[in-house]
């Protein structure tokens, strides 16, 4: 990946409509990451990454940016809520798990290209062996024009199934039990290594294969899963997920605001919340987490807060934590323009989704323009009378609009039907007039 600030905001603008701001400033924090591999080592140790703290309402693409940006050029990734975790000493998760759950996410994120990239020979060992299945082998004593046939024989018979005319064959199989590679992230790295180290002697003691009889294409499918593990290297495996984890990983910390305490709070002694701050600034700062791959050093990882700030101030949380995270973008609010905007422009569009998933029971749906901007007025107005929940707001409208559509669409079959602003003020106009209505079923 060596795209520029300005080609990474034009990737975004396929799937997030508006906040420049906030796009711009993730451009620049991931193109800084590009160029810090490029200084010399020395150097590349002193350039730490500028965290970011985003502000605004629920539902106008905060968490969307990050997963986009995360998705879109493959880094590891993982989204977790503030006010979920604990000060040490109280019963919950804490603050150090999140390493360990994007190190996790960093493992599966490395093994799933390393399989990609290895489907043809893992392809070719699974086929091999239901072949042989299907075929056993020679006794040992067998002449070599027998096993010159045998040959002939074996590469027809995987020649069926690659085609698939033998699918449907039923064959039993011995299937492995899972190595459990997955591990619980809440456990200490220390306890996690005692259960493992219990896990394998009393594995010893149990049966290891289990038979079941499966169709030639199950079993094609569960040996390509046991000839995985055996032609992939685990160890490289780990290691380039460690090195990932330490140098590309994104931690999004959402609902940041939760753990701010308000000045006006008499109490600030709330285990959920100031130390909850305390507990995240080494993590922040950088430090060395134990995890299941190794020691992870979080010196590099970049952290991307994020709150509504509704009750509380940035400047509620503690100094300390504040100063981690440099970068503030302000999000704007949804206007009815942006709201329509969101309708139509993004690549998988909540519209193209409706219209396809009701294409699927040959039911066409056409969305006229004068609908499309009565259900944005709507949901604008809807946020207005009530709280202001963004995007989300779409949702509600949308599926309101098209329940009796999506309920009656079989009997629909082969019939076009265009959504238009009549329709849609006589679904929605009085309900969202009347505040008490909306609150309730917008």
């Amino acid at each position: 990946m060596n795209l520029t600030p300005r080609q990474i905001v034009e990737v975004l603008d396929e799937y997030v409509i508006g906040q420049q701001s906030a796009k711009k400033v993730i451009a620049i924090a991931l193109r800084n990451r590009m160029r810090r591999l490029k200084l010399s080592k020395q150097m590349q140790e002193d350039v730490v990454p500028k965290n970011i703290l985003l502000i605004g309402p629920t539902g106008v693409g905060k968490t969307e940016i990050a997963r986009r940006l995360a998705k879109t050029f493959g880094l590891p990734f993982i989204k977790v809520e503030a006010s979920k975790y604990t000060e040490v000493g109280f019963v919950g998760r804490d603050v150090e798990s999140m390493v360990r759950d994007l190190a996790l996410a960093s493992y599966n994120l490395v093994k799933k290209e390393h399989k990609e990239k290895m489907q043809p020979q893992i392809e070719a060992a699974s086929i091999e062996k239901v072949a042989k299945k299907l075929m056993p082998e020679l006794p040992a004593g067998a002449s070599a024009e027998k096993k010159e046939e045998y040959k002939k024989a074996l590469e027809k018979m995987k020649a069926k199934i690659l085609s698939g005319e033998a699918d449907n064959l039923k064959i039993e199989i011995e299937i492995s039990k899972p190595s459990g590679e997955n591990y619980d992230t809440n456990l200490p790295p220390e306890v996690a290594k005692i259960q493992e180290s219990f896990s394998k002697i009393l594995g010893g003691f149990e049966k290891k294969e289990v038979k079941k009889e499966v169709s030639v294409k199950e079993a094609v499918s569960i040996y390509q899963n046991e000839a995985a593990e055996e032609l992939l290297d685990n160890e490289a495996i780990k290691a380039e997920s460690l090195r990932r984890t330490e140098e590309e990983g994104i931690i999004f910390i959402d609902e940041i605001d939760k753990i701010a305490v308000s000045s006006s709070t008499s109490s600030r002694q709330d285990p959920s919340k100031e130390g909850v701050q305390r507990d995240l600034l080494p993590i922040i700062e950088g430090s060395t987490v134990s995890t299941k791959l190794g020691q992870v050093n979080t010196d590099h990882i970049l952290f991307i807060g994020a709150g509504a700030f509704h009750l509380t101030k940035p400047s509620d949380l503690i100094p300390e934590l504040q100063g981690r995270f440099p970068l503030r973008v302000e999000m704007e609010s949804l206007d009815e323009d942006a709201l329509y905007d969101i309708l139509t422009k993004p690549k998988n569009s909540i519209l193209k989704q409706y219209a396809a998933l009701l294409k699927t029971e040959n039911v066409e749906v056409v969305f006229e323009d004068s609908g499309v901007r009565a259900m944005a007025k709507l949901a604008q107005r809807a946020n207005e009378k009530t709280e202001d929940i963004g995007a989300r707001r779409l949702h509600t409208v949308i599926e309101k609009v098209m329940e009796d559509i999506s309920f009656d669409a079989d009997l629909m079959a082969g019939e076009k039907i265009s959504i238009t602003d009549t329709l849609v003020n006589e679904k929605l106009g009085n309900i969202v007039e009347n505040i008490d209505h909306a609150r309730y079923i917008l």
